[in-house]
């Protein structure tokens, strides 16, 4: 298909102008229209002309009138306009062309080969803004079309621009308009306004709630310098991922108190042996004085068994706010509750604690933590092989805190598993396990503002896996973490 020509529109009420003009253009190749009255011009400017030369002087109405109504037309706005004129000659003249929205101003006589150049570069002109305005719409359409909520704030914190998610995430009873204060419409929405005067390196909370929503506030300052410029601020909507989140963990806690299931059975079968076994003793004795030592290991066996049932109780309860934890007794008491299955399996536990400072945090979440932990390691230790537990304080970036390390004597990770082991689902148990216990297990670290790891070898006669938490000094504090069901 053969290129369209540029099609020219020559407004001049007189005859011989138009001829030279039009002869010039066309040997140029412009396909060129001709017009002698200003509303001539108007009606023939709506059929979108590539350029227009419009003359000053016309016989019905002005060039600039003409010029202003071309370019005040959204519909014809995009045509450009090349003011010619042979008496308008003054400084003046051009400034008030141009002022109409005039693109050019050439004064007779004009030479052929200025013509040819203002024209062309006119032409080149409409065909950048033509890419630009291309550009600006597939920006918009894809910046409407993101999920996320996006905003762009000035650096008096002003609403500049915003897309449509950004719109429906506020709702209706949220005004927006280009130039509203950013930060009282913050204020009115989440509460606060503080986000936009945090610094970038400052931590801050990035969720909270809104019409039964869960959202997730990032702001970000645009350039290179990031103490001042202008702000994006992204909203998403995570309310979905939080309760599939939520799901998954009360899945891996079920699937985690099932596995116990075994575990207290030992616990507690034994004792209730026993003191089966006592009370048949006393009631088959007469003498008060055979009678009372039986009663007195009956009640120890009781004990006992009191003792499995709180522990399993604070294994899966957990409190309302985050409480003080002493996380070396946290720690005994699930070493504890695996020592029984542990023995079962010829796999000895040596645990060693060191005084540590205390922490906030669940108690119920870490105990889950150390219980997958210390599972996963019983269940990876080869039978005669021990398990070493250690808790001992540590001091990182210049914080204090407590290093728990939990040492297994088995086979080890190999390399291409190491990369998928906190991956939800990925678990190597096949159908004995979930694959959610690490994955639940960093999320519950990462939580307490802690990090967990590992390190393990392969090696022949060296082989083993080492998990490493690390949760420092004051955790989360009752005061900024309100209790997550």
């Amino acid at each position: 298909m053969p290129e369209r020509q540029p099609r020219i529109l020559i407004v001049d009420d007189r005859e011989q102008n138009r001829y030279v003009l039009c002869r010039i253009l066309r040997q140029a190749r412009y396909d060129c229209v001709e017009a002698s009255r200003g509303g001539d011009a108007l009606r023939l400017a709506a059929t979108l002309p590539d350029v227009v030369v419009l003359d000053v002087n016309l016989p019905d109405m002005s060039g600039f009138e003409v010029c202003r109504r071309i370019k005040g037309d959204p519909a014809t706005s995009q045509i450009s306009v090349l003011q010619i004129s042979a008496a308008m000659v003054s400084g003046e003249s051009r400034a008030r062309a141009l002022d109409a929205g005039a693109d050019g101003y050439l004064i007779h006589p004009i030479e052929a080969e200025v013509l040819l150049a203002t024209v062309r570069s006119l032409l080149r002109l409409k065909a950048a803004e033509s890419v630009a305005r291309h550009a600006a719409d597939e920006w918009q359409a894809t910046f409407n079309s993101l999920a996320e909520g996006l905003a762009v704030i000035s650096e008096d914190q002003r609403l500049i621009r915003w897309n449509s998610a950004f719109a429906d995430l506020c709702g209706p009873e949220i005004s927006l308009a280009a130039g509203v204060d950013a930060a009282a419409l913050l204020q009115r929405w989440i509460g606060t306004s503080e986000p936009l005067s945090r610094k970038p390196h400052e931590r801050m909370p990035s969720e909270f709630t809104f019409r039964s929503k869960t959202l997730q506030l990032a702001v970000n300052r645009i350039g290179s310098d990031s103490e001042i410029g202008p702000i994006v601020m992204v909203v998403s909507d995570v309310t979905d991922h939080k309760l599939a989140e939520y799901a998954l963990r009360t899945a891996e806690k079920i699937a985690a108190t099932s596995k116990l299931a075994n575990a207290i059975a030992h616990e507690i079968n034994n004792p209730l042996e026993s003191l089966t076994n006592l009370l048949y003793l006393a009631r088959a004795s007469s003498s008060v004085d055979v009678i009372h030592p039986y009663l007195e290991s009956a009640n120890t066996e009781l004990s006992r068994i009191s003792r499995v049932t709180r522990q399993t109780l604070s294994f899966h309860r957990d409190t309302h706010t985050p409480v003080a934890i002493d996380l070396g007794s946290l720690v005994a008491e699930v070493v504890d509750l695996f020592q029984k299955s542990a023995t079962a399996r010829h796999i000895r536990v040596s645990f060693e604690r060191q005084p540590t400072l205390s922490i906030y945090g669940y108690p119920g979440q870490l105990g889950q933590v150390f219980g997958n932990l210390v599972r996963n390691a019983a269940e990876a230790a080869p039978p005669d092989s021990e398990i070493c537990i250690r808790v001992r304080p540590v001091r990182r970036a210049g914080r204090e805190g407590t290093r728990i390390t939990i040492h297994d004597r088995g086979n080890g990770i190999p390399e291409n598993v190491q990369k998928l082991m906190f991956d939800p689902f990925f678990t190597t148990k096949e159908l004995r396990g979930s694959g959610l216990g690490l994955w639940v297990s960093r999320n519950l670290v990462m939580k307490h503002h802690g990090t967990i790891r590992f390190r393990s070898s392969t090696r022949p006669q060296h082989s083993g896996t080492t998990f490493e938490v690390y949760l420092p000094v004051g955790g989360l504090t009752p005061e900024s973490y309100p209790y997550e069901a």
